[in-house]
């Protein structure tokens, strides 16, 4: 019987694109349905009255040089060369994760996942530009465009709002976040303690 992670998913973070890239590799071949849930990070971190590091730990002498060696380590253990480290930091994610919501209304969330976190975190685009966003994914086999129009429907809002909400009800404060069941593993570092409960 499979068993199933439910990611909690954002592509504002980094440590998103590390985790979801190392996932397969740590798993092994175990039958794991791993269950992508759109968020909004910046909305978990209104809810919770969490930061992002640079700015909770920005003025802790040798936090953040630390923070960016544990990157460098992670990248090198699980190969991650392609990681660029975007420019264009941060980006305004709420366009890309109203689309995740679109392309799972269309079975296509897995596709979109792989391909923005491609551009965002491989290849250094502007994905908070709609031109930009229409062009990339309409070049990687979705239609931009239609895509652009239908994150503005109420419904989808709603959806990415109460996917945020309900994270945040479970214990969620950052990305990635990940539940086995009812327990909770936050961040990259605690992949490896979830294998385990699995």
């Amino acid at each position: 019987m499979s068993k199933t992670i439910d990611f909690i998913f954002d592509f504002a973070s980094p440590n998103a694109y590390f985790a979801y890239k190392a996932l397969p590799t740590l798993l092994d071949g175990q039958a794991v349905n791993i269950n992508i849930v759109p968020c909004l990070l910046g909305g978990i971190f209104k809810l919770t009255g969490n930061q992002a590091p640079m700015i909770a730990f920005g003025d802790i002498k040798n936090k953040l040089d630390y923070e960016m060696l544990e990157v460098k380590r992670f990248i090198k253990k699980h190969q991650l060369s392609k990681f660029v480290f975007n420019e264009h930091f941060p980006l305004m994610t709420i366009v890309l994760m109203r689309g995740a919501i679109v392309a799972e209304q269309d079975g296509r969330l897995n596709e979109y996942v792989e391909t923005c976190l491609r551009l965002v975190w491989e290849e250094n685009k502007k994905m908070d530009d709609p031109e930009i966003y229409i062009a990339e994914l309409t070049a990687a086999g979705f239609d931009g465009a239609d895509l652009l129009t239908r994150t503005q429907d109420p419904e989808v809002k709603a959806k990415l709002l109460d996917n945020t909400n309900k994270a945040v009800e479970r214990g969620v404060f950052g990305v990635p976040s990940f539940f086995v069941g009812d327990d909770l593993y936050f961040g990259k570092d605690r992949l490896g303690q979830m294998i385990e409960t699995l």
